[in-house]
């Protein structure tokens, strides 16, 4: 079973969730960070990294002695990341999408296909939880291509945690996709309400089942409850605004460590998860 633990915004709690959720599980879980532009969950579970890989992805590479400028691979990009003017032929690579479209209707074979640097991807383990997460690296411009390739990741034979960027753009959507359930991460203010409007959404085109978690509970209004009412969202957790939840995550600490009562509360959430799933 994959679950992906979203929100519509930042600042939420998506990453307490995800990273107490777990560590209650414990044993035969795998997690995967795909917040590659600025991942932080290894920070709280604290994995040994054992192996680290460079992620590229394709970008074309012409051969001006075989091009005769016939402009084909320009007219099939949807990105304009390869144009002809005057006498030349202009890669951007930053903005290929890596599609292959350009190789292909080439009629002269001069296009061919070399890599380009995403960032790094590094596994590890902590307790019984397999961890890999990706680093974008600096200057990138497109983060999915490097969450599809910590996603490639992904073992069937073991629950798979996936803590997803904030928001409800492209990085979301490739940490969302093919998912079994997600689980969203809110706040009862005024625009927790508005970025969760978002991001259920996205999640119903995506067409997949989902459950809410409310973070400081007990503080700002009811607007999301009655939201969430409204649209037959289940609540399935309330965590109340707890000035010793915001000491253990500065610290790097896990909730559920520190306040031991709260794991039956994270593996009662894995269970209604389950049975929505099964």
């Amino acid at each position: 079973m994959i679950i992906s633990v979203a929100s519509g915004k930042g600042g939420t709690g998506k990453t307490t969730v995800a990273t107490n959720l777990a560590m209650s599980i414990g044993s035969n879980v795998q997690f995967l960070d795909c917040d590659v532009e600025e991942p932080n969950a290894h920070l709280f579970i604290h994995p040994e990294f054992k192996y680290s890989e460079t992620a590229t992805t394709p970008v074309p590479e012409v051969d001006e002695k075989k091009c005769t400028l016939c402009g084909k691979c320009g007219e099939i990009c949807q990105f304009k990341a390869i144009v002809v003017i005057g006498e030349t032929v202009l890669p951007f690579h930053d903005l290929c999408h890596s599609c292959g479209g350009c190789m292909e209707v080439c009629p002269e074979d001069a296009i061919s296909e070399k890599g380009r640097e995403l960032g790094i991807i590094q596994k590890g383990d902590s307790n019984g939880i397999e961890f890999v997460h990706g680093v974008l690296r600096v200057g990138e411009a497109m983060s999915p291509p490097l969450i599809r390739k910590v996603r490639a990741h992904t073992r069937k034979d073991t629950l798979t945690i996936i803590d997803a960027p904030p928001g409800t753009s492209c990085p979301v959507i490739a940490s969302m996709k093919g998912a079994d359930f997600i689980l969203l991460v809110t706040e009862p203010t005024p625009f927790g309400l508005h970025d969760l409007k978002l991001a259920v959404g996205a999640v119903r085109i995506l067409d997949i089942p989902c459950g809410l978690v409310i973070n400081r509970s007990d503080i700002g209004d009811d607007g999301v409850k009655a939201y969430a009412e409204e649209e037959g969202i289940p609540v399935l957790m309330e965590i109340p605004f707890d000035r010793r939840v915001a000491e253990a995550y500065s610290k790097g600490e896990l909730l559920v460590q520190q306040m031991p009562e709260w794991k039956e509360k994270f593996m009662e959430l894995y269970s209604q998860i389950s049975d929505m799933v099964g």
